[in-house]
């Protein structure tokens, strides 16, 4: 069988994901800092000294050289205001009132409801009112730096030039009041190139002291005097506000409801300019999208939430039921099914290939023959078996063809029915090959699966890898075997029947996962798959985070092509395509692809979300994971040291798994392939099985 050939792992996808990335925290950002937009609701600004002279009109302009100018309404001029607004329940309301006795108005808009609202201040605009600068989010310009001043100010601005096509020249400041209570001009300096229109009447109407109270501070004053009067059309329940407008502008007599440019004697508003109508649109279109985002992405989170949380229901449910069922086979004495051969593939294997013949020839199975071969190694792996001379061992040596092709010369040469299949870093138990061929005592079995542990775990990187495979893989097999679609059986340990290997013409080497094909394959021809969850070897987990990347890449990149070549599996009888594969597309492929999603989610969710919302759920979630894996060791025999590495894992091994996802996508939808490597050994396999351990009672013995 041909080799894979080694293609350059394409790159320029990172680049794209990063910046895929920053867009999507942009928009989520964006519409994190528009969605609390409200208005006027909390204690009015606390009296102080003006800095201005008694007497000074509502609408300021300070000049070049700091001095300021003021203007007032006529005699029998109001000019009405509302702030916060547009609002789409109380504005057209308002508007209505204004319409029914021919009085105008000026509207200061808050720009991110202008971008949500634009056919309603088009409407404002048509009726013959005017429109004026609130900011865009309703912020503090007093307590903001001057760039955050300006943008507020601009956004604003070409938000309303989108909408309406027309500039503002006013400007009214959040929480602003009358001249008399400004305690200095930080504000209207800021407001460089607008008016500043303040008020001499403040009905305090976001208060909601009822309708008479606010027709009683809008209408109060000398008889005839002119003067602004702040109303607000949103921000929170302008009920009251509704109701005073009608009879503000219906029962005072001898007075003219103006606009302030027009009280001052201002020309109507000049047309944008091409530019800010262009960078208006734009605004608006990135709000509106940043809040479809928003929305989708925390569907596609509440969807991935649901679906995890079932696969651990169903994970814990399963795992449950198979324990029992496996405590109960445990109590039956083992039983001798003639002679297993086992075949062990070996390339560059010197480190670990002596630790794995010896332990394979120290079971206590009584007819075993152990067939190692040597796929080209250039590291001396031949002579280390040669020089170890231990019966029933058998060394072929091939040039370097791939791991599938070494397998299937090794299954060639076997003379045993039941095959097991062990990698050449692998260390058994003493009662490990006896173990792995009971349930073949069922003729329906075709293949086994037998439980890997994790040698090397010392170190973050260890632990993290021992307790995937304890809570991920273990848990895992046991949900398949109970569902009758076991996807892998592992090259670390498996043992198949020769029947089932005959059946599906050997070992495939079409793809980087030659285990997840052939299992595949074998339950497409009829056999069952099962877990022997006693029967245990150890193995060496890659050291590096490189070495850890390389494996699970091979993994995942040879699992997806397993699955695209077994695709017609979803319309055949059995439960390999509507169980097996749907669950590596679902939870292996497409969840880690949104993974991404969520990590950007939750650097969003640390600013804009409250506090102690995001560490209740981040809590939640992590302590829902350490039990289930405290389950799962518990299920294994293992100690729950390793539990308190679980909350780390989020920080870099998580991300590494879901890069390799992504990596492994872009590499199938480009063809890339790579070929079979082996990892930097240190022969740790060993050292975790006890020297001179005892077999347990129960194991068969030897003729």
């Amino acid at each position: 069988m041909a080799r894979h050939v080694s293609r350059r792992a394409p790159r320029a996808h990172w680049l794209l994901l990063l910046l895929a990335m920053a867009v999507l925290l942009a928009e989520l950002c964006l519409n994190g800092w528009v969605r609390g937009v409200a208005g006027e609701q909390g204690p009015a600004p606390g009296a102080a000294v003006s800095v201005l002279p008694e007497g000074t009109g509502p609408v300021l302009q300070v000049g070049a050289d700091g001095t300021v100018q003021s203007a007032a309404m006529p005699a029998g001029a109001i000019a009405l205001t509302f702030d916060d607004g547009p609002d789409p329940r109380w504005t057209p309301l308002i508007l209505d009132a204004l319409r029914r006795h021919h009085a105008r108005a000026t509207f200061f808009v808050v720009g991110a409801r202008v971008n949500r609202y634009p056919d309603l201040v088009r409407r404002i605009v048509a009726e013959g009112h005017e429109l004026g600068v609130h900011t865009f989010t309703h912020a503090d310009l007093a307590r903001l730096p001057q760039w955050r001043q300006q943008l507020e100010l601009d956004l604003t601005r070409n938000a309303i030039a989108a909408a309406t096509g027309r500039t503002v020249r006013l400007l009214r400041p959040p929480y602003s009041s009358t001249p008399s209570a400004l305690p200095d001009l930080a504000t209207v300096r800021a407001a460089s190139g607008y008016l500043t229109v303040l008020t001499d009447r403040d009905t305090e109407d976001w208060r909601r002291p009822g309708a008479d109270a606010i027709v009683a501070a809008a209408l109060s004053g000398p008889k005839g005097a002119g003067a602004v009067v702040m109303l607000h059309d949103g921000g929170g329940d302008r009920s009251q506000t509704v109701a005073a407008v009608e009879r503000i502008v219906s029962g005072a007599a001898g007075v003219r409801f103006v606009t302030v440019s027009e009280g001052i004697g201002l020309p109507p508003d000049a047309p944008a300019g091409t530019g800010a109508v262009a960078r208006g649109h734009a605004l608006r279109w990135a709000q509106a999208a940043a809040g479809w985002i928003s929305t989708a992405m925390w569907w596609i989170i509440v969807a991935g939430t649901a679906l995890a949380l079932l696969r651990l229901v169903v994970q814990v449910v399963t795992a449950r039921r198979h324990a029992r069922r496996a405590a109960a086979a445990a109590r039956r004495p083992l039983r001798s099914f003639g002679l297993v051969s086992v075949v062990v593939p070996a390339y560059n294997e010197a480190a670990n290939i002596a630790s794995t013949v010896r332990s394979l020839v120290g079971n206590d199975y009584p007819q075993i023959e152990v067939i190692v071969v040597d796929d080209g190694s250039t590291d001396g792996t031949a002579e280390v078996v040669r020089r170890l001379a231990l019966p029933g061992v058998r060394l072929i040596r091939q040039a370097n063809a791939g791991k599938p092709a070494a397998l299937n010369t090794g299954i060639a040469a076997a003379r045993g029915q039941l095959l097991v299949l062990v990698d050449g870093d692998t260390v058994f138990e003493p009662d490990a090959v006896g173990r792995l061929v009971q349930p073949f005592a069922d003729p329906s079995v075709g293949a086994v699966s037998g439980n890997t542990k994790v040698a090397n775990r010392g170190g973050l990187l260890g632990r993290w890898q021992h307790l995937e495979y304890v809570v991920g893989f273990n848990l895992d097999r046991r949900m398949f075997e109970l569902g009758e679609c076991m996807p892998t059986i592992p090259g670390a340990i498996g043992a198949f029947r020769r029947a089932a290997l005959l059946d599906v013409d050997g070992v495939p080497g079409d793809t980087l996962a030659e285990d997840t094909d052939l299992t595949m394959a074998v339950l497409r021809a009829g056999w069952r798959a099962v877990y022997a969850e006693r029967a245990i070897a150890w193995t060496e987990a890659p050291a590096t985070l490189r070495q850890l990347w390389r494996q699970r890449y091979r993994w995942c990149y040879g699992t997806m092509q397993a699955a695209w070549k077994h695709r017609r599996a979803i319309r055949e009888r059995g439960h390999l395509g509507r169980r097996g594969l749907v669950y590596l597309a679902v939870f292996q492929m497409l969840l880690p692809l949104t993974a991404p999603l969520v990590d950007v989610y939750a650097l969003y969710s640390l600013y804009f979300l409250p506090a102690a919302q995001v560490a209740a759920v981040w809590c939640g979630f992590t302590a829902l994971q350490v039990l289930v894996a405290g389950y799962a060791l518990r299920l294994d025999g293992e100690r729950l040291g390793p539990l308190w590495t679980v909350p780390l894992q989020q920080v870099v091994y998580r991300q590494l798994l879901y890069l390799v996802v992504v990596q492994s996508t872009v590499a199938a939808l480009l063809g890339g392939r790579q070929r079979w490597q082996v990892m930097a050994r240190s022969g740790l396999a060993a050292a975790a099985v006890a020297p001179g351990r005892a077999p347990a009672p129960d194991r068969p013995g030897r003729p």
